[in-house]
């Protein structure tokens, strides 16, 4: 088994958020009867467990994801290193003065 199964517990992540299983794995495209399954030992496909980290772990908002924001990333961290780590210094200290908030909210 490795490590990233061990860490990712889905019914314990579900049940610390708080939502029943129908909430949480429509969240990822998942049924809750195929969430069911997963909560029980069955084998969870990498993709969903990718899913499940972004979305309930992350709580990254997938509706807000654009392939672009990653080209822009790419292109920071290739040629402006120091801008990058500038600013990925700047993303951490207001996330440690916020520890409740998880990004912009638009």
């Amino acid at each position: 088994m490795k490590l990233f199964e061990k860490v990712f517990n889905p019914k314990e992540i579900r049940r610390k958020l708080g939502l029943n299983q129908q909430e949480f794995w429509t969240r990822i495209g998942v049924t809750q009867s195929g969430g069911s399954r997963y909560e029980s030992g069955r084998n969870m496909p990498k993709p969903v467990r990718e899913l499940l980290r972004l979305v309930h772990v992350e709580q990254l908002d997938l509706s807000r994801v654009r392939r672009e924001d990653f080209e822009i990333i790419d292109y920071l961290r290739d040629n402006h290193p120091d801008l990058y780590k500038s600013l990925q210094k700047a993303v951490k200290a207001k996330q440690e003065a916020e520890p409740g908030d998880k990004g912009p909210t638009n």
